[in-house]
């Protein structure tokens, strides 16, 4: 992206999540960033003008926000029906105390995992999912999730229809 001309979206985003402690963002930044968030493929050039900088500011932000973790990188929205996922769940777990970094890593390895967190409430971890068919949402849910020795219980919530909102452009 050096040349700050019309290349689409950063391919890699190293050090997301990690970098100096948050500071505040200008209008022009959140604008840039609901534009990024509304089309992640926009070029420089496109958002320098929509917000009005040139495309060294613009590019110099983006890459700012980047440095300082606020964008952790870009990816498609996929509709997971059409995507050969037509099951999805939310799974609720309650966990041994103080085994969230295992339990986490174990997590992320499981086939479908979308969304990982940690909550406070009844349950401890919250985690979305997405499977071909309610018979590899079982599979999942009683031998893999199961099978893991800090993971006490499991309630599982069917997804019978989602929808991604769009980012609001009055935030």
């Amino acid at each position: 992206m050096a040349d700050g001309g019309d290349r689409t979206a950063w391919e890699a985003v190293p050090g997301a999540g990690q970098g100096p402690p948050p500071r505040s963002l200008d209008a022009i930044d959140r604008d840039i960033l609901r534009i990024l968030q509304t089309d992640g493929r926009a070029s420089i050039r496109s958002v320098a003008e929509r917000v009005h900088v040139s495309r060294a500011n613009a590019y110099a932000r983006i890459n700012r926000l980047i440095d300082d973790g606020v964008i952790r990188g870009f990816s498609a929205r996929v509709n997971h029906e059409r995507a050969g996922h037509g099951a999805s769940a939310y799974i609720t777990l309650k966990i041994v105390q103080n085994s969230w970094r295992t339990v986490r890593e174990q997590l992320q390895a499981l086939p479908g995992a979308a969304h990982i967190a940690l909550v406070s409430g009844d349950f401890d971890v919250l985690l979305l999912v997405h499977t071909p068919d309610n018979r590899t949402l079982r599979e999942l849910v009683l031998t893999r999730l199961q099978a893991i020795p800090e993971v006490l219980s499991t309630r599982t919530l069917l997804v019978f229809e989602e929808t991604d909102l769009d980012p609001d452009p009055a935030r």
